[in-house]
């Protein structure tokens, strides 16, 4: 099988399986607390976003990575991490900005890795092999995180505070 083939395959499996995971687990829990609990739990796997800044880091990556690709994926993972700890300090608070702050982050940090997976695959066309031991990142990180952008969707667009 190609690269390019296991690729597609490692992103789809990830997708079924953390899937099946999250209907059969995480949102069963989640649904059961207040909306800022849940928000707050979902927010907390997006603090180890930092770790896209290893497409930075010779060694891990391909020397040949295109920057064009790297250094966005790897800053805007940055920022989504940082957005994650602001909102979830903010709803820990209970501050009046927690609300907006999650609806920030969740726009930013779903919209920096759909352009992630657009650079890579169309713009920039990269070669998986390029990504090194960061093959990980978007075959085993990203799929797990898009689904939890969507329930974060989810909550945020619901008007009731406990959600069962």
């Amino acid at each position: 099988m190609s690269v390019p083939a296991l690729f597609g395959l490692s992103v789809l499996m990830n997708f079924v399986a953390f899937g099946l995971l999250t209907a059969l687990y995480i949102w069963p829990r989640v649904r059961t607390l207040r909306r800022e609990g849940a928000l707050t739990a979902l927010l907390v796997p997006h603090t180890f976003r930092f770790v896209g800044l290893s497409f930075l880091v010779p060694g891990v990556v391909a020397a040949s990575l295109p920057s064009a690709f790297a250094a966005p994926a790897a800053y805007g993972d940055l920022i989504a991490a940082l957005l994650a700890i602001a909102a979830i300090l903010a709803l820990i608070r209970r501050a009046s900005l927690a609300i907006p702050l999650v609806w920030l982050f969740n726009v930013w940090g779903a919209g920096d890795l759909l352009n992630a997976f657009y650079q890579a695959q169309i713009r920039v066309g990269i070669s998986p092999e390029l990504l090194g031991a960061a093959f990980y990142i978007p075959t085993l990180v990203v799929p797990p995180l898009l689904v939890i952008h969507g329930l974060i969707f989810r909550l945020l667009v619901q008007t009731k505070t406990h959600l069962a």
